[in-house]
């Protein structure tokens, strides 16, 4: 009977130690990754125009307005929606795309810097 106890002790002991170990992880790969850099060219009363720059394997985790998307180098990017669902497109040189308000996660998975102009009325 002690040995069922002691075992019971030592898992629950176990479980308990583990939990945060593995929260701890999840955390140190969110410092290890590299965000993207934003610079703001205009903002005034009425827009506000952005430059995003994504080198290989950086993240944006930012809640962004409803805004018009304006490509100046090719990407391949990954967006993760709150809900977990991930979806993989590439964007094109050139290209301009309305993209409603989102809280994503955009990450830069090809192999080039991917730069795009963010145009959002206030």
């Amino acid at each position: 009977m002690n040995a069922r106890i002691v075992g019971a002790v030592v898992l629950a002991l176990g479980l308990a130690f583990t939990g945060p170990l593995q929260a701890q992880d999840k955390s140190k790969d969110k410092a290890k990754e590299s965000t993207a850099a934003t610079k703001v060219l205009l903002d005034n009363a009425k827009v506000r125009v952005t430059e995003t720059t994504f080198k290989p394997g950086d993240v944006s985790r930012v809640d962004r307005k409803a805004r018009t998307n304006y490509v100046l180098t090719d990407g391949k990017l990954e967006r993760t929606s709150k809900d977990g669902k991930k979806t993989t497109y590439e964007r094109k040189k050139g290209t301009a795309i309305w993209m409603e308000a989102d809280s994503d996660v955009v990450r830069n998975i090809g192999n080039t810097t991917y730069v795009v102009i963010g145009v959002t009325a206030k």
